[in-house]
């Protein structure tokens, strides 16, 4: 049984996911920003599929998805993430611009 929980921890804190969040954007409707969308709907697959077959082992998750380690782990992420697609934005701008006024000569 503690293995069970290990892993469960475990593959909560891998996915980094807080339940609420978990629905708020469909995988087809997200930014390009927005890169934890995939992780958040595999986290929400794994729950409700927990959740069907054990409501108790189902509650343990979304515990498990509140405590405070779960939260500031995800919230790191998704503020690092953030700024590197802020970046590859800016790249990709850069780029582009190279490339239109040198190669083409726009």
């Amino acid at each position: 049984m503690l293995q069970s929980r290990a892993l469960v921890i475990a593959l909560i804190l891998l996915l980094s996911t807080t339940l609420p969040e978990v629905h708020s954007k469909s995988i087809f409707e997200r930014d390009r920003r927005d890169w934890l969308v995939i992780p958040d709907a595999i986290a929400a697959y794994i729950y409700e599929t927990v959740s069907k077959m054990s409501p108790k082992a189902g509650q343990f998750l979304a515990d498990a998805a509140q405590t405070p380690v779960v939260v500031v782990t995800r919230n790191f992420l998704i503020r690092e993430t953030t700024k590197i697609s802020i970046l590859a934005e800016q790249l990709m701008e850069k780029i582009k611009n190279l490339w239109y006024t040198k190669v083409l000569g726009y």
